[in-house]
């Protein structure tokens, strides 16, 4: 690894294959991937019906420019809409280009119904929305922006949650609002009761774009196919990208068709939409756009919540936050976190440290609930340590 630049905190495991929800390295041990590449293994490690859509779509044709229809882009964008309330889709390759493009069709519609002069976007506290430069500066968390400034003006941010201080900050000159419904990288917290519905009122008043960024929570990860569609309101526009490609870069736009203000030349991507992508999508929505399939998600999130919000009424400060596969347990003590975090790794358990003191779990949705208790079993295991270690003669059943 000498000669990649270190960009990350790389742990020292290295993975060189997987199958289901399980990976292992070139030793022979294997790990409970209970992180799932970062909530983008949609359907695990190995699986039939995306490798098999990659690899007959590689057979076939890997890469044609945007300059050409291209029919498995239409199919996809097709499966999209026809599962959603969106109209449109802008197709590229990551989390953060969906964003980028979501600024920039939000900022175009504003400019085009009403002037340059609307054109802010609100985002909120520990928000993350990516790492270029629009995305970066639509994060609110200082720590990430440090020596990169300037930031891109006309970025506003509110605290989470603070409904009061999102209309204080908002205006004539607001062109969006973008949200998300779960903050994943924030700590995996859920929008208070009534606050996307105050959101979404606020950007009728003002004329002004919701954005909702799904990159995290969509794909099925909350045991719907977007957050949205169990939250009671839609969003005028949608970032999606994560498991929507199951592990293959992918990324999407989906916007409504009065707010698809992006035409020929006001935006593009070289590898937006390309045949394998398209492939990836459309494999990963025919077993996750599935309502059975959905339910089985909502029922494995609530044995892992259920039994975590157990476990948490037995750490002093202790609190569970998230939905379906998409969970936070957050111990508010940076040093039983880390504690925990490392006896799940040296258990062959992988999870995430988010925010100092939260541990993320976002475990491939094809997660079988075996597979579920068993990380629990783990993850009580590091907590009765933990706590052990910490206050001798505490006892977490």
């Amino acid at each position: 690894m000498q000669a990649v630049m270190e960009t990350y905190k790389r742990l020292g495991i290295s993975p060189t294959g997987g199958r289901g929800s399980w990976l292992f390295d070139d030793e022979g041990n294997r790990y409970l991937d209970f992180i799932g590449g970062i909530a983008t293994n949609s359907l695990g490690h190995g699986h039939p019906a995306l490798v098999g859509a990659i690899k007959d779509q590689a057979d076939r044709l890997i890469h044609c420019s945007n300059l050409y229809e291209i029919p498995i882009q239409a199919e996809a964008a097709a499966q999209l809409t026809q599962a959603t309330d969106f109209d449109r889709v802008f197709f590229c390759n990551s989390g953060t280009e969906s964003v980028e493009a979501a600024i920039k069709l939000a900022r175009k519609h504003a400019h085009d119904h009403h002037g340059p002069e609307k054109h802010e976007v609100l985002t909120f506290s520990k928000s993350f929305h990516g790492r270029t430069y629009g995305a970066l500066s639509a994060t609110a968390q200082p720590s990430l922006k440090a020596a990169f400034g300037p930031m891109l003006p006309g970025m506003v941010h509110a605290p989470y949650g603070d409904l009061e201080a999102a209309e204080k900050l908002s205006g004539p000159q607001t062109a969006a609002i973008l949200v998300e419904p779960i903050q994943g990288e924030g700590g995996v917290n859920v929008a208070p009761e009534g606050f996307l519905q105050g959101l979404r009122d606020l950007c009728d008043r003002l004329d002004a774009v919701l954005i909702f960024d799904e990159v995290q929570t969509g794909a099925g990860r909350t045991g719907h196919l977007y957050a949205y569609q169990g939250v009671g309101l839609v969003p005028d526009v949608l970032t999606s990208a994560k498991g929507l490609g199951g592990g293959f870069p992918v990324g999407a736009v989906l916007a409504k068709e009065e707010f698809a203000a992006l035409g020929p030349g006001n935006h593009g991507s070289t590898f937006g939409g390309n045949p394998l992508a398209m492939a990836a999508i459309k494999a990963v929505l025919g077993v996750v756009n599935d309502e059975d399939f959905l339910a089985e998600v909502r029922f494995k999130g609530r044995i892992l919540k259920n039994a975590l919000e157990t476990l948490a009424d037995r750490v002093p400060g202790a609190e569970v936050r998230g939905e379906g596969l998409l969970i936070g347990f957050d111990f508010g003590d940076p040093d039983l976190a880390r504690s925990v975090f490392e006896h799940c790794l040296e258990e062959g358990v992988l999870v995430n440290l988010v925010g100092g003191t939260t541990i993320r779990m976002a475990p491939p949705l094809t997660v079988t609930r075996t597979e579920v208790r068993a990380m629990l079993d783990t993850f009580r295991g590091g907590v009765r340590a933990a706590m052990s270690a910490a206050v001798p003669e505490a006892a977490v059943a």
